[in-house]
């Protein structure tokens, strides 16, 4: 078997473990070992923003993940897309940029993470960023970082502008910026979009660190287990093709599988809840009984609605549209298939007594239809979709390995409803969008009301509707979150595992609780400031 060393084996190309690859192998001193199950993100799938609709089913890019029947949702089977490929999930995401709000950071130091409170991670957030908009048709940027954040306003479909009167006549605040020092309110999205190409962490952060001669990336490699000297983390067990191989870590594993392949990996290797270990014939390295728990999603319901003008769809739904766009596109690196169909939304309170806001909505200027195994497709009349998601929920579910087979997937049991304030939260939604619906420039663009008719629910019909059509918004967390201790948390405030030596996890399952809005960026947050811990412990160990 082939043994290799590095100072800093790193388990996982995707949002998170690309800025680790990158900040690690910085200053030319440290080797460092990047481990992709998936392979290149080179596709025009990918890099085409729009073309995110073709990965959503692709095994070749996408984990594919299923829930188990979910008890809150009427027994439903949820798909739970992941990315497996460069880049991961920010390379077959919805690209749409959200910090989170402040009161999510607050949250997070006080139950257990020192340290990551907003005003801690906010300049992280700011020197991750380069913001980018257009004034009289010039571009107009803002920050320096490596991640590109684009303000689309001036391509927003013509619709978005009646969904933002719409909201104004509702009494809703209006924003200029969901990431600025005003979040809450409606507006137009921001995208993680460069020059009208997708701007995954792969190319933020993976590409330019590829040129360096001390880091090296391995693709295909499914990691099997970590292995151990005592209680300290030192080498990992991987599989590339039929080839077995070691990697040993003088200093550091971090695994950044993210929400979903993080836990298992750790219990498969013996840090877990000891009876579920024994149950699978695992021995137990660690007790942590956390290691798996705490997941936390967001859900949401879409209500459908034909248009009085034309939309997306007027484009999109037709083959002479949908070729005008790629012309568009192929000369200009703009329009439609520049864009994310999530072009308008924000964070609203549903009560003005709500000390917080405590929704996302989303208006988006086209309707499609999603199939099992086909990607979304577009219909040719015109039509809109309203949508929210209660931003905290408070039910946490599970994520636990099904056999002691590295390759089978996790049993992802997400528990959702489970708690009274979460059914309630259902109601406030339905209720706040409502308001919006009665709204004369709502009222002027619906042509058609699709059922189920949210404004023709009562509240038991409302959330029973919930129950059989809400799905997730693919913001899995907090499954390895930073807490005190291990009796109810799996890392420290340094995302350190528990009770182990030289081992971190570093991914949005390291979230003490799930962010307010789309968990992308938190995460890339979140990876720039552990790099920044990983690099102050190296100089103060004097290495």
């Amino acid at each position: 078997m082939t043994v290799e060393e590095y100072d800093f084996i790193i388990v996982g190309a995707g949002s998170a473990g690309c800025v680790l690859a990158n900040r690690l192998s910085q200053d030319g001193r440290q080797k460092v070992l990047l481990l992709e199950a998936g392979g290149s993100d080179r596709k025009l799938s990918i890099r085409v923003p729009i073309g995110y609709a073709f990965t959503y089913q692709n095994p070749s890019v996408n984990w594919r993940y299923n829930a188990q029947p979910d008890a809150g949702l009427n027994n439903r089977i949820a798909y739970w897309p992941r990315g497996r490929v460069l880049g991961g999930s920010s390379s077959i995401n919805a690209m749409v940029y959200c910090r989170g709000l402040p009161h999510d950071f607050d949250d997070w130091a006080a139950s257990g993470a020192t340290g990551w409170n907003w005003n801690s991670v906010r300049p992280v957030f700011e020197r991750t960023e380069t913001k980018v908009r257009r004034e009289k048709g010039q571009k107009v940027f803002t920050g320096n970082g490596p991640l590109w954040v684009t303000n689309e306003a001036d391509q927003a479909h013509k619709v978005t502008a009646r969904f933002l009167e719409a909201g104004t006549q509702a009494g809703w605040p209006m924003t200029d910026d969901l990431n600025g020092a005003n979040p809450e309110g409606l507006s137009i999205y921001h995208n993680t979009t460069r020059n009208g190409w997708r701007c995954s962490s792969a190319d933020a952060f993976l590409r330019p660190a590829l040129r360096r001669g001390n880091l090296r990336l391995v693709t295909h490699a499914i990691v099997e287990r970590l292995l151990f000297e005592g209680s300290k983390a030192t080498a990992v067990s991987y599989r590339q093709g039929d080839q077995s191989r070691q990697a040993l870590a003088r200093r550091e594993i971090i695994v950044s599988g993210g929400t979903i392949n993080s836990p298992k990996l750790l219990q498969h290797s013996g840090l877990g809840p000891a009876a579920l270990l024994g149950d699978h014939g695992i021995d137990v390295l660690c007790d942590l009984p956390e290691v798996g728990g705490g997941l936390q999603d967001h859900l949401a319901v879409s209500y459908l609605y034909d248009c009085t003008q034309p939309t997306i769809n007027s484009q999109l739904g037709r083959l002479q549209g949908r070729m005008a766009a790629a012309f568009q596109y192929a000369f200009t690196r703009r329009g439609l298939f520049s864009l994310s169909v999530n072009q308008c939304g924000g964070f609203i309170r549903s009560s003005p007594d709500i000390p917080q806001p405590d929704m996302q909505i989303y208006c988006n200027p086209v309707t499609y239809s999603t199939g099992v195994d086909t990607p979304p497709k577009v219909g040719p009349e015109p039509g809109f979709i309203l949508s929210f998601q209660p931003s905290r929920p408070t039910s946490r579910g599970r994520i636990d390995i099904a056999s002691p087979d590295i390759h089978e997937p996790p049993l992802i049991k997400p528990n959702s409803l489970s708690s009274e304030e979460d059914r309630n939260s259902v109601l406030r939604g339905v209720h706040l969008l409502r308001s919006l619906i009665d709204t004369p420039a709502m009222q002027g663009l619906i042509k058609t009301r699709r059922q189920p008719d949210p404004a023709t629910m009562n509240d038991a019909e409302a959330l029973q509707d919930f129950r059989e059509r809400s799905a997730t918004v693919y913001h899995p967390t907090c499954t390895c979150r930073m807490g005190t201790g291990p009796q109810n948390a799996v890392l420290d405030a340094r995302l350190r595992v528990h009770g182990i030596e030289g081992l971190r996890v570093i991914d949005a399952s390291a979230f003490p609780n799930v962010t307010s809005g789309n968990t992308n960026g938190p995460t890339i947050m979140l990876a720039q400031k552990g790099a920044d811990m990983i690099i102050e412990d190296l100089k103060a160990s004097g290495r």
